[in-house]
C-alpha cells in the first residue's frame, strides 16, 4: 500500500512559525515519524512538500492511479484552493484531511474548508499526532474497502 502525504504552503516554515500554534515540530520531524508509522504499518509512505498550488495540484495529478490513498495539510489552501479540491476530487482513493491546529477553534475563515467534503475525514488540533491519526485512519479504510472487495 502506498500512501501520498501532501503538505501545503508554509509548512516547510514549521518550527520557526508560531510555535503557539502549531508547536515545535519541524516538518522533516512529522515526515520522519510518519515513515516510521508507515514501516510499522507496513505501507510506503512518500511526502511532498510545495509553497507553489499549481505544483502540489500537479503532484496530485501524478498519483492518479498510483496511490491507495492521500493524507494532506493543505495549510491556508484548506479554506479557499478550489484548484486543489477538484485534483483531489479527480482521486479515486480516500482521503484525510489533517491540521496541527484546531481550526474550528481559530480566526472564523479558518473554519472553512473545501477540502473536507471530498475527504473522508478530518482531524485537526493533535499537533504531530494528528498527521500520525491520519495515517492510521487511511490505512484502516483501505485495508478494509480492500478485505470487502476481495471477500
Amino acid at each position: 500500500m502506498k500512501v501520498l502525504v501532501l503538505h501545503g504552503v508554509n509548512l516547510d516554515m514549521l518550527g520557526k512559525r508560531d510555535p503557539v500554534q502549531y508547536g515545535t515540530v519541524t516538518l522533516s520531524e512529522i515526515d520522519e515519524a510518519l515513515r516510521s508509522l508507515g514501516v510499522e504499518l507496513g505501507v510506503d509512505v512518500e511526502s511532498f512538500q510545495s509553497n507553489v498550488e499549481g505544483a502540489l495540484c500537479e503532484r496530485i495529478h501524478r498519483a492518479h492511479g498510483t496511490v491507495d490513498a492521500v493524507l494532506i495539510n493543505p495549510g491556508a489552501w484548506t479554506h479557499y484552493s478550489y484548484a486543489i479540491s477538484d485534483a483531489l476530487a479527480i482521486l479515486d482513493v480516500p482521503i484525510v484531511e489533517v491540521h496541527l491546529s484546531n481550526i474550528h477553534a481559530r480566526e472564523a475563515y479558518r473554519r472553512t474548508s473545501v477540502i473536507a467534503p471530498i475527504a473522508r475525514g478530518q482531524i485537526a488540533g493533535f499537533g504531530l499526532d494528528s498527521y500520525l491519526l491520519g495515517l492510521r485512519g487511511i490505512v484502516s479504510t483501505v485495508r478494509a474497502t480492500q478485505a470487502n472487495s476481495s471477500g
